[in-house]
């Protein structure tokens, strides 16, 4: 594709200025490197088919603004004739974001550095119970002043990102409900953005569904990467579902798509925490493996002790994985049909189950699932381990300033009072 056609695409059917194509470009550029990693200007020509003084001007724009460095390969790396190729280096120490994992007996926060890297961490586990808001915005203000204290003094942050249980309205941040939480219309979007702003942050905050930024996650950086239609299942207390179709996720009208954990499979079956009887989660979730296999609620270690005593010939641990693995083909079988995926991740407490119930899940997919579309779907366990929820949460807060780095980032570095002489 020559650089011309590729401008005309750029422009779109109403046409586009030249600034306008610049910066998709620079965006395109930009989302490149915090996907791959430090990419050579050669790589990045062939990539996005730009002649190399167009690359080498957009490259000098985001050095500029003090997101990528450019620096000499490594010895050896790519020896040949001529004068070797620099490498654009994202900025990940300067540039970052917080990311925010809010569990029902967890609270996870990290500073995620542009192109993914994890700079710092904090944790917190405690008994589950009905946390309020307050409570929870206390610790993660908490560990966001402690992961301040050890950042860089020029470091800027470009955005905060929250994963929570619940139905969340896209627009605020408002969850409108998260029953494992005991929550309905709580502010989370507005009560992080003010306790942040305590720590100096003013960054705009997102927060998304757990499931959906686990879809995310794994789209942009594991197991579903390359895929245009995936489905992401994580299993906690509740079941939920992130959906990607046509590469592009699957939202809804509101933002609240893909509460398949709430999908009823069994209308003879127990009362779910969400008022209704019979949903997903209630046959496949913790609490109906642990009481299959008589396990107490217990930490969060029992699931896979569940796993391991079914392993180990326990005739009740291994009933209760075969109960899950049926109605878990059942619900995947439905998915299948409808959505076509070309990949299911299993995450949360399935990734810890899909080992022992994987061949039983084929079997009964032969009968839940239509031939065509189950030929072609991969079952498989997250590319990201536990961390699929906390990495889209950080790559959700990314979202505005890979997609227009000269209007997210001006107004930060401003109200940062450290802006580059030479940026945008």
């Amino acid at each position: 594709m020559s650089e011309r056609r590729n401008s005309a695409m750029a422009a779109g059917a109403a046409g586009a200025t030249q600034d306008e194509v610049r910066r998709h470009n620079v965006s395109t550029l930009l989302r490149y490197v915090h996907v791959h990693g430090p990419t050579s200007r050669a790589e990045l020509t062939a990539a996005m088919q730009l002649n190399r003084s167009t690359i080498g001007a957009l490259t000098a724009d985001l050095t500029n603004a003090g997101l990528v460095r450019e620096e000499l390969p490594a010895r050896g790396a790519g020896a040949g004739a001529g004068r070797p190729s620099l490498v654009v280096v994202p900025r990940s120490e300067r540039v970052y974001v917080l990311a925010f994992d809010i569990g029902v007996d967890y609270l996870i926060a990290a500073r995620v550095g542009l192109g993914g890297a994890v700079l710092d961490r904090r944790e917190l586990y405690r008994p589950r119970g009905d946390y309020a808001l307050d409570d929870v915005a206390a610790h993660l203000g908490r560990f966001t002043g402690e992961m301040l204290s050890r950042a860089a003094s020029d470091a800027v942050c470009v955005g905060i990102g929250a994963a929570i249980a619940g139905v969340v309205r896209d627009a605020d941040g408002l969850v409108r409900f998260a029953p494992n939480l005991g929550w309905v219309d709580a502010p989370l979007g507005e009560t992080l953005s003010s306790v942040l702003s305590q720590h100096g942050i003013h960054a705009p905050v997102a927060v998304g569904n757990d499931a959906d930024l686990g879809a995310l996650a794994e789209h942009v950086r594991g197991a579903a990467a390359g895929a245009t239609d995936a489905v992401y299942l994580t299993g906690e207390v509740g079941v939920g579902a992130g959906i990607i179709v046509g590469g592009q996720p699957l939202r809804g009208a509101g933002g609240y798509g893909g509460e398949l954990g709430h999908m009823v499979v069994n209308p003879a079956g127990r009362l779910c925490r969400c008022g209704a009887r019979g949903c997903w989660e209630t046959e496949i979730g913790e609490k109906a493996i642990l009481d299959a296999a008589g396990h107490p609620d217990g930490p969060r270690s029992t699931v896979p002790a569940v796993v391991a005593a079914a392993a180990g010939g326990d005739p009740r641990a291994a009933a209760a994985i075969r109960h899950v693995g049926e109605w878990l083909g059942i619900g995947v079988g439905n998915l299948v049909n409808i959505f076509n995926p070309e990949v299911v991740v299993f995450g949360g407490l399935l990734r810890d189950i899909l080992p022992a119930v994987e061949q039983q899940l084929r079997t009964t997919l032969r009968t839940s699932g239509l031939v065509a579309p189950r030929e072609q779907v991969r079952l498989v366990a997250p590319g990201l381990g536990p961390d699929s929820t906390l990495v889209g949460a950080a790559e959700r807060a990314f979202g505005p300033l890979l997609s227009d780095p000269p209007g997210a980032l001006a107004p930060l570095l401003a109200a940062a009072a450290t802006p580059p002489a030479d940026a945008w």
